[in-house]
């Protein structure tokens, strides 16, 4: 993949790379900092593969404390910084820069405080989004979003780029579940915005925080709302004849006022790929399948279920198949949550992520298909349906130059239709470099000109990952004097 352009490296940086160092070593200890090549190219990339470059260092703070002193020296001396969490990002939000300081979170992860009688727990940045569930599991809590890397991926990561995954249908994603965190600013000052209540004094700069990708500071600690769990929850299997019908169904169930906690929605092509990977009893005869979970007592189950299945009567269901037990419920999800890795093993494939209103899923849909055919590609489609959140999986060969730059001008295409019907550029994955340049779909100047002049009060000197979410041209614009933007 080819499209998207990195600033160029400052070679005064790295001129003084020795020197910067041992410098970074004699602050937080040499067993913090990873300088050598090999070590480095552990971190070349995030999970959008196709872009790497290896950075200047690698820093991995134990605690705040370090995090400020990394910063604070970076901003005394104009060094560029790039934060990372597990490095699961889908659109190169933790791609380094040549003259770049990695700062990874990932040895900060520890459960500071659980408070049960007020539902929050308090973490630090580097623990993964399951390991927050199994802290509080054993009192009957959880902590809601659940991106389908939440085995792998950071607190800090999620709320980087708000990343929410199947539960937010119900409840809200990552920025409704966050109540307060600890930021350090570029210049290595720690702030607290927000804590553990429902809401806080003054500017509401928390919902400025989550979803910043790294722009603003580097979130050290957050405090959680945790969710008690309901008595169970079990899925209802529904096939289609094709992805019309599926996507009229799901919008006839919101529109219904009935909440499922998930509706997750396959296509043939992705049906096949889940069936062969994990057994898990999908048909292969149809063109669409949704997977809809509801929870709550077991009376209010059964009820729901009926009711869902009584609407999805009207787009004439090839297969019903709701569960009825703990080990089928496994069973029907295990597909599912297995998809992305299951599409991995047949072929590299492109994994957009785009919203869109409801109403217009079926067009959506079929507009996908006639981009990815236009391109030569083959998509499959395993996404968010119940929100809207889309994952079209465009798969190529990334041996192949062509089929990469086909890939992304058909993901382009894509990004741009969801735009184009009402809905955003990104659900849960953030902008990144992936759609970087296509902010201008979305924004006009003046828009981009305002984020640009907030992100400027943060980081006045662009330090903090430079080169992600604004367009280079815009960016290049603004740093040009004065009089050369008049001619």
């Amino acid at each position: 993949m080819t499209l998207a352009r990195m600033p160029e490296p400052d070679r005064t940086v790295l001129d003084r790379s020795d020197a910067i160092i041992k410098d970074l070593e004699t602050l937080i200890g040499v067993d913090g900092v990873i300088s050598d090549e090999e070590g480095r190219r552990a971190f070349e990339t995030d999970a959008l593969t196709a872009y790497r470059q290896i950075p200047l260092v690698v820093v991995l703070p134990r605690s705040t404390e370090h995090v400020s002193k990394v910063l604070k020296y970076c901003y005394e001396n104009g060094l560029k910084v790039v934060p990372r969490g597990a490095g699961t990002s889908l659109c190169g939000g933790a791609l380094p820069t040549a003259d770049s300081i990695v700062i990874v979170t990932s040895r900060m992860n520890r459960v500071i405080e659980a408070d049960f009688v007020n539902r929050t727990i308090t973490v630090e940045a580097g623990i993964t989004n399951l390991a927050i569930t199994d802290a509080v599991s054993a009192e009957g809590f959880f902590y809601a979003p659940d991106p389908s890397s939440q085995l792998a991926c950071t607190v800090g990561g999620n709320l980087a780029m708000n990343s929410g995954g199947a539960h937010c249908l119900k409840y809200g994603v990552t920025t409704n579940n966050v109540l307060g965190v600890k930021l350090v600013m570029m210049d290595g000052e720690i702030v607290e915005i927000g804590g553990p209540y429902l809401d806080s004094e003054g500017y509401d700069f928390l919902a400025l925080i989550v979803g910043s990708e790294g722009q603003f500071g580097i979130v050290t600690e957050a405090t959680l709302k945790i969710i008690p769990k309901m008595e169970a929850a079990r899925p209802v299997m529904l096939g289609f004849n094709s992805c019309e019908a599926a996507g009229q169904c799901v919008a006839a169930i919101i529109g219904s006022g009935i909440i499922p906690v998930a509706i997750e929605y396959m296509d043939r092509p992705a049906i096949a790929v889940c069936e062969a990977f994990a057994k898990a009893g999908y048909p292969l005869d149809v063109e669409a399948l949704l997977i809809v979970e509801v929870e709550g007592f077991e009376d209010e189950i059964a009820r729901l279920l009926r009711d869902i299945v009584e609407i999805a009567r009207a787009f004439d269901p090839k297969v019903v198949e709701a569960s009825s037990s703990a080990d089928q419920s496994a069973r029907i999800w295990k597909g599912r949550k297995a998809a992305f890795g299951a599409m991995g093993r047949i072929s590299d494939y492109y994994c957009m992520d785009g919203t869109i209103p409801l109403s217009r899923l079926p067009e959506v849909l079929s507009r996908i298909a006639q981009i990815c055919a236009e391109q030569r590609l083959k998509v499959a489609n395993v996404f968010h349906a119940g929100d809207g959140n889309l994952h079209p999986l465009i798969l190529y060969n990334a041996n192949d130059a062509d089929e990469a730059r086909r890939a992304e001008l058909a993901g382009a295409e894509i990004l741009k239709l969801c735009v184009s019907v009402g809905g955003c550029l990104t659900g849960e994955h953030g902008v990144g470099i992936e759609k970087r340049d296509l902010m201008d779909v979305q924004f006009s100047p003046s828009d981009l000109a305002v984020q640009m002049r907030i992100k400027s009060v943060f980081d006045p000197q662009w330090l903090l990952n430079r080169g992600k979410v604004f367009p280079l041209s815009a960016l290049e614009a603004s740093e040009r004097p004065a009089a050369d933007q008049a001619a």
